[in-house]
């Protein structure tokens, strides 16, 4: 994972400081990339222990539409608990938008209105299928209509696929990026998503490209980065995926082999 390290180098030394909505104070660069080869092992970070079942959980959890932290409570992850009302709901975020996007269908004649939902994921699955050419292959969560309804703005709110010579790459767009907490994570969950999908479609899983808008590093991070890294990444793990169709993975469905991360390191979250 020398490609994360390179990033948190730039921000550090070309970062300039920025205030944020919590008020805790960032470094903050506006547009970055950077590349992860799938083939060459999973981009799990081993410079500092990152929870792969909490990534595997809140996947599974997107996937299935959800939106309340209340629900699959077997495969509830407290990543979200910060952001949820009293009831659990969290608004029409990242799995109503994947699975559920709204259409409103209005009738001119009696002026009655309904809805229709989208399944962006299965339509993306229909498309790399067949026709894998198609340059309109992408999933959206960053509904206009519904932003105001959300507890937290989706950060990464765009992907998309590209199917070349039996393999499936992916791009993502991040708007907003705490990447000493939160882009590790992010890393890991779309590539684990590209593979999901590259096997749901018989390919092989290929290169991420994770795009970032506001990359940025809060003040009360720096410390521990700077103990990150100070140590030398080993290699990386793999992951093995249960043969299922998507949609009946479930957590125990995922085996990370071969991960050996150096120690946790505890960063604050600015909610």
């Amino acid at each position: 994972m020398k490609q994360y390290l390179d990033l948190l180098r730039h921000i550090l030394a070309q970062g300039e400081r920025k205030e944020d909505r919590t008020g805790t104070g960032t470094i903050s660069v506006f547009g970055l990339q950077s590349k992860y080869d799938l083939r060459e092992g999973f981009p799990l970070l081993t410079t500092k222990k990152v929870l792969f079942d909490s990534v595997v959980r809140e996947l599974i959890w997107f996937l299935s539409g959800s939106t309340n932290i209340n629900d699959n409570l077997t495969q509830h992850t407290p990543i979200w608990d910060a952001w949820a009302d009293e009831n659990g709901n969290l608004g029409p975020i990242y799995g109503y938008q994947w699975r559920k996007w709204p259409r409103y269908i209005c009738n001119e004649a009696t002026g009655k209105c309904s809805v229709e939902h989208i399944d962006q994921i299965q339509q993306a699955i229909d498309t790399i299928k067949c026709d894998p050419d198609s340059r309109r292959i992408i999933v959206s969560a960053w509904n206009v209509a519904d932003i105001d309804q959300m507890r937290l703005p989706p950060c990464h709110l765009l992907f998309q696929f590209y199917a070349i010579n039996g393999r499936l790459d992916c791009q993502v767009y991040q708007r907003s990026a705490d990447v000493a907490l939160g882009v590790p994570f992010n890393i890991a969950s779309y590539a684990l998503l590209t593979m999901m999908i590259a096997q749901e479609c018989q390919l092989d899983p290929g290169i991420l490209t994770h795009t970032l808008g506001d990359a940025h590093i809060y003040l009360n991070h720096i410390e521990g980065l700077m103990t990150q890294l100070a140590r030398t990444p080993g290699a990386p793990p793999t992951v093995a995926i249960a043969h299922k169709p998507i949609f009946d993975l479930k957590f125990e469905d995922f085996t990370l082999k071969n991960y050996h991360p150096q120690g946790f390191i505890k960063f604050p979250v600015a909610v």
